[in-house]
């Protein structure tokens, strides 16, 4: 367990890095970005090792139904990331839609692994992206006004999400996780 916290207290705090001592980030100019993206990859090599070495009470697990919601629940996640870059529609409803993604995919992730683990992984991952929406808010105030979005922007949100959702289930499915059922 002690891999999977040091693995979300890295992540956290190269993603708050920013917001948190701003002055200290620009000093870094552009190579703040390339300590960003180091952090970020040993921050998931660790929460991965982590999540796989730890143990812990398991509370429920996968059922049909729960499996489905899940489904569902990550193909929505997936099209929140993707009109995050489109800037479709529903960003002018969802200010922060990939932190909004993260949220969702770590509730759907909750709902079927139910185990102290995924808690401390899922539950650790939605609580940052809650507290990143929260201080990214505070620091940019207002946000600007909504634009028109042409179609071709919601369609190709529509097309990344659909290959998103079937590279991620293939990874699944060749890890030996059956997303679904």
């Amino acid at each position: 367990m002690i891999l999977l916290l040091a693995g979300l207290i890295l992540w956290s705090a190269v993603h708050f890095w920013k917001r948190i001592a701003p002055d200290h980030r620009a000093g870094f100019g552009e190579k703040g970005k390339g300590v960003v993206a180091v952090g970020s990859f040993a921050a998931i090599v660790l929460m991965i090792i982590g999540y796989r070495m730890a143990e812990g009470t398991i509370y429920w697990g996968r059922s049909p139904a729960m499996t489905g919601i899940n489904n569902l629940l990550m193909v929505f996640a997936f099209y929140l990331f993707a009109s995050s870059g489109a800037k479709t529609r529903i960003t002018k409803m969802i200010r922060h839609p990939q932190l909004s993604a993260v949220v969702v995919w770590a509730v759907a992730h909750l709902l079927v692994n139910g185990d102290t683990p995924s808690f401390v992984l899922f539950g650790g991952l939605a609580i940052w992206a809650l507290a990143e929406m929260v201080v990214i808010s505070r620091a940019e105030g207002q946000r600007g006004a909504y634009h028109a979005v042409p179609i071709k922007k919601e369609v190709t949100a529509v097309i990344a999400t659909v290959v998103v959702t079937a590279i991620v289930s293939a990874i699944h499915i060749w890890l030996g996780y059956n997303p679904f059922g």
